[in-house]
């Protein structure tokens, strides 16, 4: 259930992007978008090749620079992109951005680096205090186990399938509880079961966490619409449309950007 279906007075927004626009060179790529995620909601954003998605999430992250607007993550400005993890915000990418050279348990627990400074100085063999280096190991088999791939901890990442790889990216993400969780296309390069697979570990983690806030931008309409509380469309850099699921499909303004095809079409 959503936050907004609930009948409980909606909480402080945890993320708030409010009249954002950002230009590169003369192309004007978002256009005073804006938009909330709550804690305990779902978020989706979606849109057509080149509508702004992954812009929005590199200047949410401060990997870009907007020309007007802000972002507030629990009401205080964007911290940089550096202190991200010590405001509570965490982030996967499109490409999994994992260790090779670093054992599973080792890449999960480069996660908490904010939290246990030195951490990543120990895991490649600098002097680091041995109790965070414990404590850091016990919490990254934690977050393994919870998303059933703990018998990997000593493996290395390269020696795991694709969606295994995929898990171990998030494990990293969720290690340190995050309060606003940000997943950067996460289905790609999965199967139609490891989706429905993955659709239910995230809702699992706001089930498990309803402070937690997750807004995730995906091309797989179909993940989105099972998955997510609000939806937020973005086409040619503005938001269009945004309701829930069920607001979504019957959108004309979202058909239209689809290429004149239903959004469920899309997802099939």
């Amino acid at each position: 259930m959503s936050v907004a279906d609930s009948g409980i007075p909606a909480p402080a927004a945890r993320l708030s992007v409010r009249e954002v626009t950002a230009r590169f060179g003369g192309l004007t790529a978002l256009d005073r978008v804006g938009f909330e995620v709550h804690p305990g909601e779902i978020v989706g954003l979606i849109g057509p090749n080149g509508a702004g998605k992954t812009t929005v999430f590199n200047i949410i992250c401060g990997l870009s620079r907007a020309k007007s607007g802000t972002v507030l993550v629990d009401g205080q400005p964007r911290p940089r992109a550096h202190r991200l993890a010590a405001a509570g915000v965490a982030r996967t990418f499109q490409g999994l951005a994992l260790f090779p050279g670093l054992t599973v348990r080792q890449n999960v627990m480069a996660g908490l680096s904010e939290r246990a400074p030195g951490i990543l100085g120990g895991l490649v063999g600098l002097p680091a205090g041995p109790r965070h280096l414990v404590e850091a190991a016990g919490l990254a088999q934690q977050a393994l186990d919870g998303l059933g791939i703990g018998d990997t901890a000593e493996r290395h990442p390269d020696d795991l399938p694709y969606p295994i790889q995929k898990r171990v990216a998030l494990a990293r993400a969720l290690v340190a509880r995050p309060r606003l969780l940000l997943l950067d296309e996460p289905a790609g390069g999965l199967g139609e079961d490891e989706i429905t697979e993955l659709g239910e570990l995230i809702r699992d983690v706001v089930d498990e966490n309803p402070e937690t806030a997750v807004l995730f931008v995906e091309h797989h309409v179909d993940l989105v619409m099972a998955v997510s509380d609000r939806i937020v469309v973005l086409d040619a850099g503005r938001v269009i449309a945004e309701g829930t699921p069920d607001e979504i499909r019957v959108d004309p303004a979202v058909a239209e950007a689809y290429l004149g095809h239903d959004v469920e079409e899309v997802a099939r």
